[in-house]
């Protein structure tokens, strides 16, 4: 057999530092053949992103490869010389990183960009990369090339530039394309487009593709073989369908079981977490890397010398392509579940507490004005937005970016104020009144967890003073003393050891510190928390521990959460009313149990489509949106959503793109947006159904 594209062999990667130097990947190995899809996955620090700077020698000035190697088409990239590594580099081997814009060069437009790769590395001439450039976004899925080619990078949307740096990418046609994290940043219905332009990209092309992802969804979508990471080693390596249906690894696991399902929710049980903290690389024990968060370790085995990957025979096969690194996998029940306390009673739902009624959020926006006249617009970020938040539920708000979650935040927080229609918090409006014009009990009941835990936290402060500042604001105790118990107590509330009142932010992880961001939220005793995007920047294992925190407070102090997200596994899990906004609209709201099943809004239906699933035994319906979401400057006449709408043409008279759909009430607190006739919403089906269906 010839050898695969690129073969990693025990690899291993350090990173000098003042403390001494820090080992972020050992003895790791992978390989990958041309045509193949392998996936890279794990808990951020993991290694991943090393291991794909390692493969381009990009490592800084404080990082080496202390040993191993990586021999690409049989050459050993660790001895090529600068000049060699460079001509691989962008032409043989190139990389899509997590940020678009941190790719784009903003004052360049995006053809100039595009141009360079082949005039570079192919010596075209620029009649030539026009040419190809053209042809390249084209084939990315892109309308109109003459005029992205002419745009420069911030006239694009973020899935747009996302495509522009595939597109870059891919231009010299690499045999290897590294994907760093490409969609994270997306929302689900444009990742869903990106995912299937990569693999029908792949497949075009021959590229061999290195998928580096936190989302095992992901990975079972597009990869054929996966990779599972843990503090700096591969534990379980395989086929996709052999390790999703045959995992044989504690870590991997525990990932799984960490993701919520299609039909699970809150009330059928709890995420499972995995127990204590990822630990640094300097701290990591002898033996298996993942003893001291598992539960199958036993002491003198698993902590008694360094762990080689075994073979995991498939049993009607006997091949051994599948690897663990685990001693004991052939004697672990792998059905078997922890014993974990059961989710507390949720409670009566009471009645409501914020009433939002017809409300509108538009800003005049202006361009021109220096050569030319001055041009102002309207956009109209909200648009008749109507709904009721009720005691001790959860309403989860979904919809793509520009839907206008966000400003309906701001505007409940007092952050904006209302163009339109009312916000009553017990019966008073709140809708023209600016959070610094609120009064203190007020802006204490209204609280908000948002997206980013780097972000919201003071780098110079400790963690107690930031949370005594918002006791103190809101007025709770009466001595320091008193603040200083009811600190500790936030701290108790929210998961985290009391010592870490002395820690700086820079101490923690990201999930420590969202924790950290819910404590301060409820340090007023907050009756309701806006929570908008709280587990996006978070590993899926910590996801699910941040989410069943919010669960558990909730519980306790019958709190009202507004869930701001467009992740719909977890909205699925832990919404008790689910509202679906599109272009300022509401277009779907109803208890979570019917949004989430047929008949849906056309647009919730592509919602659920989009979310990728891991799970072998599931299948889905494929709906890709076509085009971007319009901008709420020049919104479509009619129904908002009539220029993706794959049912458009099943409603005579071509009323969608003449007529605002009316509130159509399809059950019981459930209504859709929708000019639908009943016959045909009736003939909608599950996105997902069991494969043996």
């Amino acid at each position: 057999m010839t050898e695969p594209l690129l073969v990693i062999d025990r690899l291993s990667i350090g990173f000098s530092s003042r403390k001494g130097d820090i080992p972020a990947v050992e003895a790791f190995s992978l390989s990958i053949s041309a045509g193949e899809a392998v996936g890279l996955v794990g808990e951020s620090g993991c290694g991943k992103s090393t291991v794909a700077l390692g493969i381009l020698r990009d490592l800084g000035p404080s990082g080496r490869i202390t040993g191993g190697t990586i021999r690409f088409r049989g050459r050993d990239l660790g001895q090529l010389p600068a000049a060699e590594l460079r001509r691989i580099r962008g032409n043989e081997i190139a990389m899509v990183y997590q940020e678009p814009t941190a790719s784009l060069n903003p004052a360049m437009r995006i053809g100039r960009q595009l141009m360079e790769v082949p005039i570079l590395h192919r010596r075209a001439s620029r009649a030539e990369a026009r040419a190809l450039a053209e042809a390249m976004v084209a084939d990315v899925g892109l309308p109109d090339p003459a005029r992205i080619l002419n745009a420069y990078p911030h006239q694009l949307s973020g899935g747009q530039q996302q495509r522009i740096v595939i597109a870059m990418a891919l231009m010299s046609r690499p045999d290897l394309l590294i994907l760093d994290e490409p969609t994270t940043a997306l929302d689900v219905t444009v990742e869903a487009a990106i995912i299937d332009l990569i693999r029908g990209l792949g497949r075009k092309y021959g590229t061999a593709l290195l998928f580096i992802s936190h989302n095992l969804g992901l990975i079972g979508e597009v990869c054929d073989r996966i990779c599972v990471m843990y503090s700096g080693e591969a534990v379980e390596r395989g086929p996709v369908r052999q390790v999703f249906e045959r995992m044989r690894h504690p870590y991997t696991q525990a990932l799984f079981r960490s993701i919520p399902r299609p039909g699970s929710d809150k009330t059928t049980g709890r995420l499972e977490t995995i127990p204590g903290s990822f630990l640094m690389p300097q701290d990591r024990p002898r033996g298996c890397n993942f003893a001291p968060r598992c539960a199958h370790a036993v002491a003198g085995l698993c902590d008694a010398t360094e762990i080689a990957m075994r073979p995991v025979p498939d049993p009607t096969t006997r091949q051994s392509g599948h690897e663990t690194r685990c001693l004991r996998f052939e004697e672990i029940d792998w059905q078997s579940r922890a014993t974990r306390p059961a989710n507390a009673p949720q409670g009566e739902v009471g009645p409501p507490v914020l009433t939002v009624t017809d409300l509108r959020k538009h800003y005049e926006v202006s361009s021109g004005g220096l050569f030319g006249p001055r041009r102002r617009a309207l956009l109209r970020a909200n648009e008749s937005v109507s709904f009721e938040a009720r005691t001790a539920e959860t309403l989860a708000i979904v919809g793509e970016s520009g839907c206008g979650k966000s400003t309906l935040a701001r505007v409940l927080l007092g952050l904006e104020t209302a163009t339109a229609g009312k916000v009553l918090l017990d019966g008073h409006e709140l809708q023209n009144t600016p959070v610094q014009k609120r009064k203190r009990r007020t802006v204490a009941d209204l609280q908000m967890v948002f997206q980013n835990p780097f972000d919201t936290l003071n780098p110079a402060q400790r963690v107690g003073r930031q949370i005594l500042r918002a006791l103190e604001v809101f007025g709770i105790g009466k001595t320091g003393r008193a603040r200083r118990e009811r600190m500790f107590e936030l701290l108790d509330l929210v998961g985290l050891p009391r010592d870490f009142a002395d820690r700086m932010p820079r101490q923690l992880s990201g999930g420590q510190k969202q924790r950290v961001g819910i404590a301060r939220a409820f340090a007023g005793n907050a009756r309701i928390v806006v929570a908008d995007e709280p587990v996006s920047a978070l590993d899926v294992s910590v996801q699910a521990a941040v989410t069943d925190l919010l669960m558990e407070i909730q519980r306790a102090h019958r709190t009202t959460l507004i869930f701001i997200s467009h992740d719909l596994s977890i909205v699925r899990y832990l919404a008790d009313r689910v509202m679906v906004m599109y272009l300022g609209h509401v277009v779907e709201i109803g208890p979570a149990s019917a949004v989430f099943a047929p008949p849906y809004h056309p647009y919730t239906e592509a919602l659920l489509s989009a979310v990728p699933v891991p799970d072998t035994r599931v299948e889905k319906t494929r709906i890709v949106l076509e085009g971007e979401l319009p901008s709420a400057m020049n919104p479509p006449p009619g129904c908002p959503f009539q220029t993706r709408c794959r049912w458009a043409q099943r409603v005579p008279g071509n009323l969608c793109s003449r007529e605002l759909p009316p509130m159509v009430e399809l059950g019981p607190g459930h209504s859709i947006l929708c000019h639908l006739p009943p016959e045909t919403l009736g003939e909608m089906e599950p996105v997902f159904r069991s494969a043996a269906e």
